[in-house]
């Protein structure tokens, strides 16, 4: 098969899977507040207009620096924050505004694995809890005998005994616990999981037995996984797509094949310049960025990233770059293209 032909069939594979998230212009800004009326001075602009789309059975890879927005964008997606702006589709309804019961209906189909195996989970209360909790709260008339065998079944598709079902959280290892995490979110049937940094907490030997796990969950339930990770070898080995964010903008997106071998932006180049070669013969030219990343208080006019981008021009300066295709299936936002 041709270049040219693999790019078109993924085109027509593209086309042909229903999107399941669209995101549009999506901003979340939080106030920052002064004087003894605690009047609005600024806003911290952690998502600053932020847009993509997810297939259905497809993982989306959310990636980039700490403080870039990644888990903000996932939390407003799930309506733990309000957006300030833009709008959000989940399955050809816009959840942008909902509240109530209309909220808590279309949490049943959008789940999360948060970051902290050992925050997230309730220490007072049996695994087996933990894990029933949500099927009680929606299945309020459901028999305990058969929550009980629920739970046991979704104990069993994490790798754990099901006599976890009786122990508390503390007895487990981080690994387990994420297990347990993320039994938790499968036990509504999602349609969409939102990961959030699932692995960032564990121990590189346990890291890879977790992600395996979420990808034959994902193959076993037809799941749909927005992965949000700052270790771009970890959201390379789970992602189809990839958008890579900086100071609360997504500044290109692409396939995985695209964005590791021809990465536009020269954010992006230098994040991947900085992946470990496994082979210590290959070399590998290091790009070393200047700067810090300004503050989402007030970030830069024009590109957000052009105070440290070693190719900016008088117009990076001052027109903010629009995120569009150059290449199929590949968009970038920086006006060297």
């Amino acid at each position: 098969m041709t270049k040219n032909s693999a790019v078109r069939n993924e085109e027509n594979r593209d086309q042909d899977q229903e999107t399941i998230l669209q995101v549009n212009g999506l901003k979340t800004y939080f106030p920052v507040k002064a004087g003894f009326f605690g009047k609005t001075v600024a806003h911290v602009k952690a998502v600053d207009g932020v847009s993509f789309a997810i297939k259905k059975g497809e993982t989306f890879g959310l990636v980039g620096e700490s403080g870039c927005g990644k888990s903000t964008t996932g939390r407003t997606i799930l309506r733990f924050l309000k957006p300030y702006e833009g709008n959000i589709l989940f399955d050809n309804k816009d959840i942008t505004e909902l509240k109530g019961k209309s909220l808590r209906e279309i949490r049943k189909d959008v789940q999360m694995v948060f970051q902290d195996p050992y925050a997230s989970l309730n220490p007072m209360q049996m695994v087996g809890d933990i894990i029933a909790e949500p099927l009680k709260n929606y299945n309020k008339n459901k028999p305990k005998t058969e929550l009980q065998t629920e739970v046991m079944d979704l104990l069993t598709k994490v790798g754990l005994p099901t006599d976890a079902y009786y122990k508390y959280a503390h007895e487990f290892s981080g690994g387990q616990r994420q297990r347990i995490g993320i039994a938790r979110a499968l036990a509504l049937k999602p349609k969409l999981i939102i990961a959030d940094e699932p692995v960032s907490a564990l121990d590189v030997s346990v890291q890879s037995q977790v992600l395996n796990l979420l990808k034959q969950l994902q193959a076993e339930f037809n799941l749909t996984f927005l992965f949000i990770a700052h270790d771009l070898s970890v959201v390379k080995h789970m992602s189809d797509q990839i958008g890579v964010m900086y100071l609360g903008n997504l500044v290109e997106i692409a396939n995985k094949e695209g964005m590791y071998t021809t990465p536009l932006h020269p954010y992006t180049q230098a994040l991947i310049s900085a992946i470990p070669e496994p082979d210590p013969r290959k070399k590998k030219r290091r790009i070393i960025l200047e700067g810090d990343v300004p503050s989402p208080i007030n970030p830069p006019a024009g590109c957000p990233f052009h105070p440290r981008c070693p190719f900016a021009k008088t117009e990076c300066k001052e027109i903010k770059p629009v995120l569009k295709e150059v290449k199929p299936l590949h968009k970038v936002a920086c006006h060297l293209y």
